[in-house]
């Protein structure tokens, strides 16, 4: 999400939904072909990244100079369009995938690590620092960073933007691909299950200020310390309000975000 927003400054209210299709991608591919969905990531990050170039080409590109509002529905239609239809096809019934190591915890001391979470965050991770080297590393990324920062001198330095563009929504929907792939061991796929978490992830763009990967990432792995800990000392219930509470305390003291700056 601040992928996309940091390079073609549009927020993706689509976002979630999209994770939503890897998670469908993951659950029908080890439902009819036993695929582990770790595997199954071979088959949704490509499927997601083309259909992310296709939304660029043919949605968002036709609104980026047309104003915020014009963005915002746009994006927030592909939502609705997209949970609609996948109440269509799959109703709205909770699939899950059961995998050798769903049930599996790792025992560390006093503390039980399941193992498919411990694998989906190292993935996750991993993923996460290849963006990383990628943006900074290839000529692509670096491209992209350019048209992030100034889109008018990137052409100048004969960058095409409508090339850069598709594809930092492409490997943006990518990753969201990668997310529902990952989180099938341990997660029911539904076709809402995409708000779930597209509300978290905003959390995670503002705390770490809007356009910045590093300061998304170092965001939500501060969100998922902060809600374990108000679970662990406060109440079941109090996770998500001690996240909140954090929003609300850097808006309040730092409006522009913990990580300001462009996009890194």
């Amino acid at each position: 999400m601040t992928l996309i927003f940091g390079v073609v400054k549009i927020v993706n209210f689509a976002q979630g939904e999209f994770v939503m299709i890897g998670m469908y991608i993951s659950f029908f591919l080890a439902a009819r072909f036993g695929i582990d969905p770790l595997l199954s990531l071979f088959v949704s990050m490509p499927a997601l990244f083309v259909v992310g170039v296709l939304v660029q080409h043919f949605l968002i590109r036709r609104v980026l100079a047309l104003g915020d509002m014009p963005q915002i529905f746009l994006t927030f239609a592909l939502s609705l369009l997209l949970v609609n239809v996948a109440l269509l096809l799959f109703t709205a019934d909770y699939r899950t995938v059961e995998t050798p190591y769903s049930e599996v915890a790792i025992h560390l001391g006093a503390i039980y690590v399941p193992l498919a979470k411990l694998i989906a965050f190292g993935v996750a991770m991993a993923l996460s620092g290849t963006l990383w080297v990628f943006l900074h590393s290839t000529d692509l990324g670096k491209a992209m960073r350019a048209a992030a920062q100034n889109r008018d001198v990137a052409m100048l330095m004969g960058i095409n933007p409508d090339r850069v563009f598709a594809v930092a929504v492409g490997v943006a929907l990518a990753l969201a691909g990668a997310a529902g792939s990952l989180l099938m061991p341990f997660y029911p796929a539904y076709p809402m299950v995409g708000q779930v978490f597209v509300l978290m992830a905003f959390v995670a763009v503002v705390l770490g200020t809007l356009g910045n990967v590093t300061g998304a990432l170092i965001a939500s792995l501060m969100m998922g310390i902060a809600e374990s800990l108000g679970i662990q000392f406060v109440g079941s219930d109090s996770g998500l309000i001690v996240v909140f509470l954090m929003l609300l305390l850097t808006l309040a003291l730092r409006p522009s975000g913990l990580f300001g700056g462009w996009l890194r």
